[in-house]
């Protein structure tokens, strides 16, 4: 998980909206890039947070649900950071109970926090921090890739590559890396299936003997 905020003066905004910074999904990897450049020579202030997967875990083992860790590393960006008002997207259709969530954390109570679906389309300052985010997520899939030698994909479940690195990696029967986020469904799903077959396979020697 990678959570990004970006601080940006008036002046700022209007040149980063005509260079065409806006959500980061609807952007190349390559404009991508380009563009994170130009955040970076014109934000007052940029923080970005990266969620490991073995941190996630360690959240899950204790109750806390996806979208309140994203609410309490957003909490912590808007605590470092010095703005009038914060502009957030929020995860659900529910935005009061995303802001609420995120409210708890905060240490000025009173912070102007506007919360809204696609925020990312709206406001020039959240495409911003979407692009950051993404950038620096894609990073830290190139550097894995670079130690399992092979792509991995974009690490969700719909990408096959992705599904088929983890698939691999619970069949060689050893302690899954700390990236591998073992709380992730999917994973789940695959350690399971894979212990069936194991059984399986014993009991069919069991007959056979």
């Amino acid at each position: 998980m990678v959570i990004a905020g970006v601080a940006l003066d008036e002046k700022s905004e209007r040149e980063l909206k005509k260079l065409g910074v806006k959500d980061s999904k609807q952007l190349s990897p390559k404009r991508r890039e380009f563009l994170a450049g130009e955040i970076e020579k014109r934000a007052r202030n940029i923080v970005v947070i990266r969620v490991p997967a073995c941190k996630i875990d360690s959240y899950r083992a204790k109750k806390i649900n996806l979208d309140r860790i994203e609410a309490i590393k957003m909490a912590d960006i808007i605590n470092v950071c010095n703005a009038d008002k914060f502009y957030i997207d929020s995860l659900g259709v529910n935005t009061n109970r995303f802001k609420n969530m995120i409210l708890e954390y905060l240490q000025n109570k009173n912070a102007n926090l506007i919360v809204e679906n696609y925020a990312d389309d709206n406001y020039i300052s959240v495409g911003a921090a979407s692009i950051i985010a993404k950038t620096s997520r894609d990073e830290v899939i190139a550097q894995i890739e670079r130690e399992v030698g092979e792509p991995i994909g974009v690490g969700y479940s719909h990408d096959s590559r992705t599904v088929k690195l983890v698939e691999g990696l619970v069949r060689s029967g050893k302690k899954l890396p700390n990236w591998v986020r073992k709380s992730w469904i999917t994973t789940q799903v695959i350690q399971e299936n894979s212990l069936q077959r194991r059984l399986k396979d014993f009991i069919k020697k069991k007959i056979k003997i």
